[in-house]
């Protein structure tokens, strides 16, 4: 017997709310730190979550792409230093993708 799965409007509207650009572990987590902190530099986040140098790298690059992130590069003495910030379009975009979790999970207990 064949059943078909129709899911209700609440899940479908969750879904379509989760942003792409948090799909991924790695951007969810450097948000997370961006959202809780004003700004982290580059070494700090890459020892925080235990990746490499061009892993970080790129999924920083692509939440820039988003605008969600800002970078700002300076030196600490003669050492390059590059800090990230998530920016107000980050922040909200974020926030968004948290409540599409929630509400997803809300539903599924019910």
């Amino acid at each position: 017997m064949v059943r078909s799965c129709t899911l209700n409007t609440t899940v479908k509207v969750a879904l379509t709310n989760f942003d792409k650009a948090f799909e991924n572990r790695v951007r969810l987590q450097v948000m997370s730190v961006l959202v809780a902190n004003e700004s982290y530099d580059f070494n700090s986040l890459k020892d925080l979550l235990d990746v490499t140098d061009g892993n970080l790298a790129s999924h920083l690059k692509a939440l820039e792409k988003e605008a969600y992130i800002t970078v700002s590069k300076s030196f600490l003495g003669r050492k390059p230093n590059t800090r990230y910030q998530a920016s107000v379009t980050g922040i909200t975009a974020f926030k968004k993708h948290l409540e599409a979790l929630e509400n997803l999970i809300k539903q599924q207990k019910t």
